[in-house]
């Protein structure tokens, strides 16, 4: 029998599903050392295994998008899992650096595969509808984000940074159970037919073609990019700072993070809440986004002053933290309505485009570290910040509301 979309089992389901990326990061976190012990590698170069997952996970989504929207999501799910679970058993089993590179890059091919949870909900949902189950699963991967880490210390103490990999195969096979018999398939193929179902190169690309000639869905892609990237920059310059600079201890330092990915939790909440009340997305947009640079400026501000208690960092991280919260399920929302038929290569795309802007974010913010002050993650959270508030207020309401005034002129035409 399978799950009713409207049920909150379905929602676990869908929530368990997009956790699988950030599962295949966070859990391995604090093996990374012992991994380097055992295989004769340095942990820096044990590091590698995470850029090696964040790629796979960055462009394998484009090609599982256009395939999703031609055969269905159900299958390409199901593929990504089993090949999540092969590859995490490949990677216990590995023996040398380049070998565990090779098969994490193939889980995060096999990971990959669940961006397509995103898709679902567009398929299933109005617009109302899809932006709470949308922070819902925010939600729940907030959850994973927050259990990961300990989770992965747990299992390193008990059997090794092997068991680890084995325990990410096991949740894999489970989840490939509950899709089997739990989801069904929501891709609606009846409306793309003929040359528009081919897998040939030429459909995929005019896919991609449609999306970043589209006036909103592209906007809101490139809104959504600068907003993760913040979030990318403050979860690579926060260790820096507190750990580097501060000195806190990686314990103190994890209850700060855990306060963070609450926030966000706390933010996706609080807008499926406003939603339910008929609070416009638009509206809990632009506050989102406005809260998310004004934390960042302030601390930019406050950092070039001299002045930045370690205290009031953590506050403005978790006001940037509450504000993505708040404002990414209604980004995603709005980024794949006016494409609903090829929903699969939207999410897709956004999810390329966030990941590999955040990757850049992330990048410099390490490369400009001073090793005395937060000065280059609060510069680069502040200017990535302002340029996601300002793309949004240029063109991405400028742009719906064409859209949706050509609409009710269809409507009324009609």
């Amino acid at each position: 029998m399978k799950i009713q979309p409207a049920s909150a089992a379905f929602t676990v389901l869908l929530g368990f599903l997009a956790a699988v990326p950030y599962s295949g990061i966070d859990i391995n976190l604090p093996a990374l050392a012992a991994t380097g012990a055992a295989l004769g590698a340095s942990p820096s170069h044990v590091g590698l295994t995470m850029s090696a997952f964040m790629l796979s996970l960055a462009i394998a989504p484009l090609l599982y998008g256009p395939i999703s929207d031609r055969v269905g999501r159900k299958p390409v799910v199901l593929f990504g899992l089993a090949l999540f679970v092969l590859a995490s058993l490949a990677c216990a089993a590995a023996q040398s650096l380049p070998m565990l590179l090779i098969c994490r890059a193939v889980q995060g091919v096999g990971a990959a595969s669940t961006a397509t949870t995103f898709a679902i909900i567009r398929d299933l949902f109005d617009e109302a509808s899809g932006r709470a189950k949308i922070a819902s699963v925010m939600i729940a991967i907030n959850v994973v984000t927050v259990i990961a880490p300990s989770a992965g210390a747990a299992l390193l103490t008990v059997g090794g940074w092997r068991l680890i990999y084995a325990c990410q195969a096991a949740a894999g096979v489970v989840l490939i159970f509950a899709v089997l018999w739990g989801l069904g398939e929501s891709a609606r193929k009846s409306a793309r037919t003929g040359a528009d179902r081919r897998l040939a190169a030429s459909a995929v690309v005019n896919d991609y073609l449609r999306i970043i000639t589209h006036p909103v869905s592209i906007v809101f892609i490139l809104v959504g990019a600068a907003a993760g990237s913040t979030v990318f920059a403050y979860v690579t310059g926060s260790s820096l700072y507190f750990i580097g600079v501060v000195g806190l201890q990686p314990r103190q330092y994890g209850m700060i993070f855990s306060a963070c990915s609450a926030a966000v939790m706390c933010g996706a909440f609080l807008d499926s809440q406003l939603g339910r009340r008929g609070v416009a997305p638009a509206n809990v947009l632009t506050v989102g986004l406005v809260l998310l640079s004004a934390a960042a400026s302030t601390m930019l501000v406050t950092t070039l002053a001299g002045w930045s208690p370690p205290a009031f960092v953590a506050a403005l991280l978790i006001a940037v933290a509450l504000a993505f919260g708040l404002s990414m399920p209604n980004l995603m929302n709005a980024t794949m309505q006016p494409l609903p038929d090829i929903a699969g290569a939207v999410s897709a795309a956004a999810g390329c485009v966030q990941l590999t802007s955040g990757a850049i974010a992330s990048g410099m913010v390490a490369l400009l570290f001073d090793g005395r002050t937060a000065l280059s993650m609060a510069a680069v959270m502040a200017a990535t910040s302002l340029l996601a508030l300002a793309l949004y207020l240029r063109f991405a309401v400028a742009s719906s509301r064409r859209s949706s005034g050509r609409k009710a002129s269809a409507s009324a035409d009609g």
